[in-house]
């Protein structure tokens, strides 16, 4: 049983910026504690769109009791998860406060299904265009996919729900063969299956803290893209 760590900077988190933490210490000290901001792209819109149109459409199978028939053609035994939390979870998010460090951890989930067992599901809408085969493989950007629904599985757990290790994602692939746009895209929907494992959450909430509570800088990631900009941005050539 891990010691408890002294509460003295309290942390309101997304799954967000528990990635953030993971791909640099430093950014995140830099962003939490001194409140200096990475850069921020422009919003994807588009994907934004596909998330409100998914949504809208298991929402009449969950309206229902039915089975997608995306689900169907996975042999997914599940429905949506129909009940009054899904609304709140998709737009307020779903928190869990952690006592021993003093940070709550808040997320906002796409989807939720229930298989016939029972246990909830998490699902995870992603949208992309690609000539190439959609896996989970390859690391980088996939691996925080996997641990974005993992956060979310250890959320709901931590709610009092049980929640089974497999998740899906479902993948909606932006056609690029098409002989003339003709002023619309078509997609090809893809379900790829996950077991997570949200075991490495609790320790990690643990260096959080200790990096946050800590005077001295944290070590930069070695493959980090934006410390060389915070340095020379806000002078801070003494961080090294």
């Amino acid at each position: 049983m891990k010691d408890k760590i002294k509460n003295t900077f309290k942390l309101s988190l997304s799954r967000t910026k528990i990635e953030d933490f993971i791909q640099c210490p430093r950014c995140f000290y830099l962003d939490v504690k001194l409140n200096i901001k990475k850069p921020q792209g422009p919003p994807f819109t588009l994907n934004a769109a596909v998330d409100y149109l998914l949504k809208k459409e298991f929402d009449i199978h969950r309206a229902k009791n039915k089975v997608h028939p995306l689900m169907e053609k996975y042999n997914i035994k599940a429905v949506p998860f129909n009940a009054e939390e899904i609304n709140k979870w998709r737009n307020s998010g779903i928190a869990y406060y952690h006592p021993d460090t003093n940070i709550e951890v808040k997320g906002k989930l796409d989807d939720v299904w229930v298989n016939d067992k029972g246990y909830l599901m998490v699902i995870d809408y992603k949208a992309t265009s690609t000539s190439s085969e959609i896996t989970l493989d390859g690391g980088g950007y996939k691996d925080s996919y996997k641990r974005e629904v993992e956060i979310y599985q250890w959320l709901l757990r931590k709610n009092g729900f049980k929640v089974d290790d497999v998740c899906y994602f479902v993948y909606v692939n932006a056609l690029k063969d098409k002989e003339a746009f003709d002023g619309k895209l078509e997609f090809d929907l893809k379900i790829l299956e996950y077991k997570g494992d949200d075991s490495w959450i609790e320790q990690t909430l643990f260096d959080i803290k200790k990096t946050i509570d800590q005077e001295n800088f944290p070590q930069s990631s070695s493959n980090c893209e934006f410390c060389s900009y915070f340095i020379k941005r806000f002078n801070l050539e003494n961080l090294n």
